[in-house]
């Protein structure tokens, strides 16, 4: 999802699955009172599902920001038959990783006891 699709998803009240794991941060005082503005303005949602939308949607757009670099290796022909060169820069590792990590929560989202979620500290 796209930052600027944001306050149409929040007008929606959609939600998504949420991760076990707690994260707490520290904003700079200019990024609090845009989220209290933001919280004053969907008042239906908390200042935290505000926050972990935005990360998903920055986090989306930092994805699709990052540089395609042409590898050696063909790996398909468009439909001119011309050849498609594998990304050999940060994108397939940073899908790879987050994959990776996404399979990680999973699994241990669904062996884990009942109980007080973690708290990650950014």
């Amino acid at each position: 999802m796209k930052i600027r699709e944001l306050a149409r998803h929040w007008e929606q009240n959609a939600k998504g699955r949420l991760t076990k794991t707690a994260y707490s941060i520290h904003l700079d005082v200019e990024s609090a009172a845009r989220l209290a503005a933001l919280q004053e303005m969907y008042p239906k949602h908390h200042a935290e599902e505000l926050l972990g939308e935005l990360i998903g949607a920055a986090l989306e757009e930092l994805e699709t920001s990052f540089p395609y670099v042409r590898g050696t290796r063909v790996i398909a022909t468009d439909e001119e038959g011309d050849p498609m060169y594998e990304d050999v820069g940060p994108t397939p590792r940073f899908l790879a990783l987050s994959r990776r990590h996404l399979e990680e929560m999973n699994r241990t989202e669904t062996s884990a006891q009942a109980g007080e979620p973690s708290q990650q500290a950014l």
